[in-house]
C-alpha cells in the first residue's frame, strides 16, 4: 500500500479562502483524494479540503521556515 504524507482530514471549522488553482494540479487533488479514500476508508467529499492539510504538512516540515521562525522569534 502507497504511504501518503496526508492521514484522515480533521473535521474543523474552515475559514473561507478563494484560491485558483491549474488545471493540472486539481486533476492531481482529485486523483489524490481516491488514492487517501482508497488508504484510508473515509472518502474525501471535496478534493479543495485537501490543500489546507497539504499546506499544514509543507510548513511543519520545512526546516528553513522553522528556522527562520526559531531566529525570528529570538529577535522579537
Amino acid at each position: 500500500m502507497t504511504k501518503l504524507k496526508l492521514g484522515p482530514i480533521a473535521d474543523d471549522k474552515p475559514i473561507k479562502v478563494t484560491v485558483e488553482l491549474p488545471a493540472p494540479l486539481h486533476r492531481d487533488l482529485v486523483a489524490y483524494a481516491e488514492v487517501l479514500a482508497q488508504e484510508t476508508g473515509r472518502a474525501v467529499s471535496d478534493p479543495a479540503k485537501l490543500i489546507a492539510p497539504m499546506v499544514q504538512r509543507f510548513i511543519a516540515t520545512d526546516r528553513g521556515f522553522a528556522k527562520a521562525r526559531r531566529t525570528r522569534s529570538l529577535q522579537g
